[in-house]
Parts: C-alpha cells; sequence; structure tokens
C-alpha cells in the first residue's frame, strides 16, 4: 500500500529539514520549482505549447510558482505571472523568488509581470497554453474569501491545460473537501502525498497526481505513523486464497445469505451468485416461500433454503429461529441486499446479529438501514463488515451527507474505533476503514458502477472471499479492489454506459486472470 500523508506530517518533516538538518527553505523550494518544470514538461510532451501562465499567492506556494516560471522563461517559453500581494506581504522564500523574475522580466520580452487588481486582470493568462495554479499551498484550511473565490471559478471557465502546484487552490488536504477550488488536469504535490487529493473534491478537481521530489529522502516521511493508503494491486492479490489440492465444496468456504423480498428478489440472486463466483464452495440463499420461483428460476448453482412467510413475501423476526441451521452452519452470513424494510424485518437483522456473534457477517442495504437510529451502538459489530453508501452511511449516523463529505474520513474512522467493525464505504471512491483506524482508499473504479446491483454483487464478493479465509482485510480489500477493476477492464472493451451489475459479475475470472498475469 502506498501511505499518505496529513499537512502536520508534511509540515513537521518540512521542519525537521530545515531546523535540524540545515537544508535551507530556498534550497527546498528551488529543487520544488526543478520538479515542475520536469513534470509539466513530462505531461504535455505530446504538446505544442509556447505559453505558459502562473498565478501565484504570496505564500510559499507561490513562491514555487515564481520559481518554476524562471525555469520556463529560461528554456525559452513566454511565460505570463499574475500575482495577488504587494512585495511587502510576500513570505521570505517567496520575495526572493519573485524578486529574482522580477528583475529577468526587465531584460527578457517573454516575462510579463501583472499585479492583480480585479477579475480583469485574469484576461492575461488568455494567451497562455497552460495555466498554474500557485495561490495557496497544503497549509490553508477553511472556505476561500475574495478574491480568491471569484478568481478560482473565473480559472475554472478557460478552456486551458490546468496545473495545480501540490494542491488545488480551496482544498483541504486533510478532508478532501471544499466549497469550490482550482478544477486540474494534473497536480504536482510537493513532497509526499497528500491525503486529500485521493477522495472527495479531491478526487473529483486534482486530476493526475504526480508527485515531485523536494529533496528531503523518503525516509525522512516513512518516520510518520501513517493510518491513510492508497491499495495497489499488490495489495489485492495477497487477499486471493490458494486453492489447495485436496479441497472440497465445504472447505472451499460455505456462505449463506439472507437477502431479497417479494418485491426484490433480483438483489438476492446477485449477492448468493457473486459468492460462488469468486471461489466459496457453496452458496446457500434464504429466501421466503411464498415466492421462492422468483429466484428458482435464476439460479442454478446456489440453494435456496426457502422460509416461512405467511405469504408476507418478506423475512420476518421469527424466521431466524427457522434457520438458525444454516446460520451455524456458514462461515459467513451476507445480509441486507432487497430485504424490505418492515419493522419485523429489521427485528431479525437485529436478532441476527444479537445472537450469532462471532460469527462474521456482511450487512448491505436494508440490512444496514436496520441499524439505524442509534441501534448499532447496543450491537457488538466486532467481525461484520458494512457496505453503505453515503447517504446510507450518513443517516446511520445520524448526521446529514453535506455534514459527511465535510470530514469523511474522520466519521469513517470513528465509526469504526467504537464499533470494531469494518467499513466499506462505497463511493468515487469506495474507502474501506478498518477497527484500528485505517482508510484504505481503493484506486479502480469508474462512473459505470453507478447502477442497480452492483452493490449486492460486491456483498457477494466480500462474503465469498471472506469464507476462503480468515483475514478479513485481506479478503474486504481483494473484493472491492477486483469489483471495481472488473469494472475498468469492461469499460476498455465497451463503454460506461451499457455495463450492468451482472457484466461485472461474470468478467471477475476475467479480472482475476488479469491481475494475476499482470503482477506474476
Amino acid at each position: 500500500m502506498i501511505p499518505l500523508y496529513t499537512t502536520d506530517q508534511i509540515r513537521k518533516t518540512d521542519e525537521y529539514a530545515i531546523d535540524k538538518l540545515g537544508i535551507p527553505g530556498i534550497v527546498l523550494m528551488e529543487n520544488a520549482s526543478r520538479e515542475i518544470f520536469r513534470i509539466i514538461k513530462e505531461k504535455t510532451e505530446h504538446l505544442s505549447f509556447n505559453s505558459i501562465g502562473f498565478i501565484c499567492g504570496k505564500g510559499n506556494n507561490g513562491g514555487d510558482g515564481f520559481a518554476a516560471a524562471r525555469h520556463f522563461a529560461n528554456a525559452g517559453y513566454e511565460v505570463t505571472l499574475i500575482y495577488l500581494s504587494s512585495e511587502s506581504d510576500f513570505s521570505p522564500d517567496c520575495k526572493f523568488n519573485y524578486s529574482v523574475i522580477k528583475k529577468l522580466a526587465l531584460l527578457s520580452k517573454t516575462i510579463k509581470l501583472h499585479r492583480y487588481k480585479s477579475s480583469s486582470s485574469l484576461s492575461a493568462l488568455k494567451s497562455c497554453d497552460i495555466i498554474c495554479d500557485a495561490l495557496l499551498g497544503s497549509g490553508t484550511k477553511g472556505s476561500l474569501r475574495e478574491p480568491y473565490f471569484s478568481i478560482i471559478k473565473k480559472l475554472n471557465r478557460l478552456k486551458k491545460i490546468k496545473v495545480a502546484i501540490d494542491i488545488p487552490t480551496g482544498l483541504n488536504a486533510d478532508t478532501g473537501f471544499a466549497e469550490v477550488s482550482f478544477e486540474a488536469d494534473f497536480t504536482i504535490t510537493l513532497g509526499e502525498l497528500k491525503r486529500g487529493l485521493f477522495f472527495e473534491n479531491g478526487y473529483l478537481n486534482a486530476g493526475e497526481i504526480e508527485k515531485g521530489g523536494i529533496g528531503i529522502p523518503d525516509s525522512f516521511y516513512t518516520k510518520h505513523t501513517n493510518t491513510d493508503f492508497l491499495i495497489e494491486p499488490e495489495d489485492a492479490l495477497n487477499g486471493l486464497p490458494e486453492k489447495q489440492k485436496n479441497i472440497h465444496k465445504y472447505s472451499a468456504g460455505k456462505v449463506f445469505t439472507i437477502a431479497g423480498s417479494g418485491s426484490l428478489p433480483g438483489a438476492a440472486v446477485l449477492s448468493a451468485t457473486s459468492a460462488l463466483k469468486i471461489g466459496a464452495g457453496a452458496s446457500i440463499l434464504a429466501f421466503p416461500n411464498s415466492v421462492r420461483s422468483f429466484v428458482h428460476k435464476k439460479l442454478g448453482e446456489v440453494v435456496v433454503q426457502g422460509y416461512n412467510d405467511e405469504n408476507s413475501e418478506f423475512l420476518k423476526d421469527i424466521n431466524i429461529l427457522e434457520l438458525d441451521k444454516r446460520i451455524r452452519w456458514a462461515d459467513v452470513i451476507a445480509v441486507g441486499p432487497g430485504l424490505g424494510r418492515d419493522a419485523s424485518t429489521q427485528k431479525a437483522v437485529i436478532n441476527l446479529l444479537k445472537n450469532f456473534k462471532p460469527k462474521r457477517v456482511v450487512i448491505d442495504a436494508d440490512g444496514i438501514f436496520a441499524l439505524g437510529k442509534g441501534t448499532y451502538k447496543k450491537l457488538n459489530l466486532n467481525n461484520c463488515v458494512i457496505t453503505p453508501h453515503h447517504a446510507e452511511f450518513a443517516n446511520l449516523i445520524g448526521i446529514s451527507t453535506a455534514k459527511l463529505k465535510e470530514d469523511l474520513l474522520k466519521h469513517g474512522k470513528n465509526f469504526v474505533k467504537r464499533t470494531g467493525a469494518y467499513l466499506v464505504l462505497k463511493g468515487a471512491p469506495t474507502i474501506i476503514f478498518t477497527p484500528v483506524g485505517e482508510a484504505l482508499i481503493n484506486t479502480t473504479g469508474n462512473p459505470s458502477l453507478a447502477k442497480f446491483g452492483t452493490g449486492d454483487v460486491l456483498t457477494g464478493f466480500i462474503a465469498g472471499l471472506l469464507a476462503q479465509q480468515t483475514d478479513i482485510e485481506k479478503a474486504v480489500l481483494s473484493a472491492v479492489y477486483l469489483h471495481s477493476l472488473s469494472a475498468d477492464l469492461l469499460v476498455s472493451q465497451r463503454s460506461q454506459y451499457d455495463i450492468l451489475a451482472r457484466d461485472i459479475l461474470n468478467h471477475i475470472p476475467k479480472t482475476i486472470k488479469f491481475l494475476r498475469d499482470s503482477l506474476v
């Protein structure tokens, strides 16, 4: 996994390099500017561009911009700079690099310096092929004030190649939240990877992420204790168990899925089938007797265990006792997809969780709804995997989705530390929270996953892999990564519009083979 860093960790490392090792800040800035120059050149080598613009703030982010602009000017490019503050307000290193580029501008017609006075000042950037945002760095918190807010809104409307230096202005580097932020085609983050670039508004607006070294060895950063990571392909491969030669269908993993109802039978079919497709040896689906024919028509390899629903077409509390033998038989229970939200169904879910510990349970959809109104606080959720999307999770913990987005990682970590559960927060991207308070950010997936049924398939994948091994984290990580990778591989062959949940399910064998072949 790739470690991600908080702004506090980055700041402490910079301070250590400057104060303890004696590396001048101006040297770090020069190193950063060379990396900015190199990366922009590499990223645009397929293009023919002659001009580049920088909009610079008064802090060290602005200093990076002034210094990088110098390298482009020295390489023969037309350079336009707009700066927002008077020279007396600049940070020391920013002031130094401003003074250098100012002197060069007196000697060269290709360097144009403009002091920002109003939004019309931004018209100077219209002739530039590339625009670089060097306004505010990763240490900035809170909402953008004027004139920054209006500047960013206007820059985002320009049809240019847009580059963010260190982090897009307006983005919180820790929480990934922004009311408005610079919309970059790519971001050159300096020193190390900031976690806020990889989820929420960072995921939407940072574009491709490139890391630029500033002369501080990696070993200095690894001294920090990291709790946030990007998932790599190797991590997903590690979660796939090896099949022993003497394995049989029951030792290969037994999954019991309690899902579906008369009105939502498809969710149950997808979940129960997915468990087998990803390698579990036995998959049994509990389904209302009165409508068993709905799923019998769709299922071949999955065994259907009917229960007496008294023609209600949904699960009732009393049915949990009826299913006792199968629940105890299973290695893993999957509960929730398509169950419905009748009060008796919710009570059944709660009793399942109360009476069959330490059974490993994957809880999704209507199963999550049953934990709402504070009910989850009264349950032992150790060994449980809970898989909500953002709205479901916000409802579960009793806040608005808007409030959740302001600090996604904080709310996710608080939940798993309190409950002992694993949380799979589905979204773009999906984030896995572990009981020790780590956040594992998925790096696969695309908009084709935003469709009915894909979450039901993920539930089955998680349950299927959990049934095959004891390490919950590895199983969950692999299931999440492979589920989204399957969608990515399908999109490479088709489009994002026509892919269905069952396509992701049916493509998983080729996805696993692709992953193995890519790494072995």
